[in-house]
């Protein structure tokens, strides 16, 4: 839980912690940080919500004609940078961005989390709790310090110094991030060479959200201090891993876990069914926000232990949805398909409003697939109800355009240029020639 400042304390704490600058960050459509910085003298009207900026310079934003808005600080999210700068310290305040008329602007992708978590309150949930566990690859830099596609290490799961040669850098952003208020509760080298996975506790979804976006950016800092190169991209290596983001999520009602029923023979409430089933029939759609880039669909392959089959189990990790053992407080449902690519606000916003839809709708549950779903022929796949997240960017857009519940979750403004600059991107990669291509076919044909 974030301490709630006021806005006397903050302007207290800028002077004690000698703070120079103060960063205003905010996300666009795609879930990439911006910022308007300011000098601290600048502060007071920062904290009056009285700074404003160009909205049609920003992704998906607005059009030239309609451009100026207010970013309106989140007081909570108050927070120096640990790392030194020759210029001063540089804090931060996360932001939500509003239109001159003071309404929330619908295509801050914060104020779409905001508005599905009210949703959520109206049906009697006091909060709705996720726990990400991003992973990233550390690749080395060139003499120019660009990033090469030479990974940082050969190590794998679990492997410790020497073998895993990015011990050091990702010791270095744990630190870095408990010096920030992060809880960590695991850091471990993954599967693949180069990635790593480093995982901090849960928190209500704003939050969540904020962090996730924070985390990225530490991640990056602290590993070119280190001469390396961190990505978040979903598949960066041919015939290894890929990096995901598994989402571990529940409900809360006056202050119980809204999900955990010691009645039921899984330890799962009709309130957790319901949502998973939710999440089930909406997977198809939310996969776009999920999983947003062309790349995603190359870690979304059977044989990399990412999730490609629309199902869920509390006994292997093959399908969409697992049920993790622990029961009571800690009862969850983990969503195992998407990556770290994409918007944080908008990823869970996605699948928050699916689980909320089969609360509403009381959807029934299928059974749940206790086999490992990899090794199962079609047909067995065919009777067992189980069909494919989609294959591609384009079939995810696809779905995505058919589905009511995440378009209104996401709003008009959110949904159409999601999909307009999605649909972009797709165009351009499916027209492009690969290299594959080139060598496979220029001399054969």
């Amino acid at each position: 839980m974030r301490k709630e400042y006021t806005k006397e304390e903050i302007l207290a704490l800028a002077e004690t912690e000698d703070v120079r600058y103060v960063r205003l960050q905010f996300t666009d459509l795609l879930g990439v940080i911006k910022n308007v910085e300011i000098p601290v003298d600048q502060l007071p009207k920062a904290l009056d919500n009285k700074i404003m900026f160009d909205g049609s310079s920003i992704e998906g934003f607005v059009r030239i004609e309609e451009s100026d808005m207010y970013l309106v600080p989140d007081l909570s999210t108050w927070l120096v940078f640990p790392w030194a700068s020759e210029l001063g310290k540089v804090a931060r305040l996360i932001c939500d961005v509003y239109l001159p008329d003071g309404q929330p602007f619908p295509g801050d992708p914060r104020s779409v989390l905001k508005r599905v978590l009210a949703e959520a309150r109206e049906l009697g949930f006091d909060s709705f709790n996720v726990g990400p566990e991003p992973e990233f690859f550390l690749f080395k830099l060139d003499a120019n310090g660009r990033p090469t596609s030479e990974v940082n290490d050969e190590g794998g799961y679990f492997d410790w110094a020497p073998l895993d040669l990015g011990e050091n850098c990702r010791r270095e952003i744990v630190l870095t991030l408990e010096s920030m208020g992060f809880e960590i509760e695991a850091s471990h080298h993954e599967v693949a060479p180069g990635q790593h996975e480093i995982d901090f506790k849960y928190a209500d979804a704003v939050e969540a959200a904020d962090n996730i976006a924070t985390f990225r950016l530490v991640v990056k800092t602290i590993a070119r201090q280190y001469g390396l190169h961190a990505t978040f991209m979903p598949k960066p290596v041919y015939g290894i891993n890929g990096s995901g983001m598994h989402c571990h999520m529940s409900l809360f009602r006056n202050g119980t876990n809204a999900f955990y029923d010691e009645t039921d023979e899984l330890g799962l409430s009709a309130t957790a069914r319901h949502f998973l089933a939710g999440i089930l029939e909406h997977a198809p759609a939310f996969t776009a926000i999920c999983n947003p880039l062309v790349n995603s669909y190359k870690r979304l392959v059977p044989g990399y232990e990412a999730p490609c089959y629309v199902a869920w189990s509390a006994k292997n990790r093959s399908p969409l949805v697992r049920i993790p053992a622990a029961r009571g407080m800690s009862t969850r449902i983990e969503v195992r398909s998407p990556d770290p690519s994409g918007n944080p606000y908008l990823a869970i916003a996605a699948m928050l409003a699916s689980g909320l839809d089969g609360i509403r709708r009381q959807l029934p549950l299928v059974p749940p697939t206790n086999r490992n779903i990899y090794m199962m022929t079609d047909e067995e796949k065919a009777e067992a109800g189980i069909h494919s997240l989609p294959e591609s960017l384009g079939k995810a857009l696809e779905a995505l355009a058919k589905d009511e519940v995440i378009a209104n979750a996401l709003g008009e403004h959110v949904f159409t240029h999601f999909i307009e600059a999605k649909t972009i991107e797709w165009n351009m990669f499916r027209t492009q020639v690969t290299e594959w291509e080139w060598e496979q076919y220029v001399t054969n044909y």
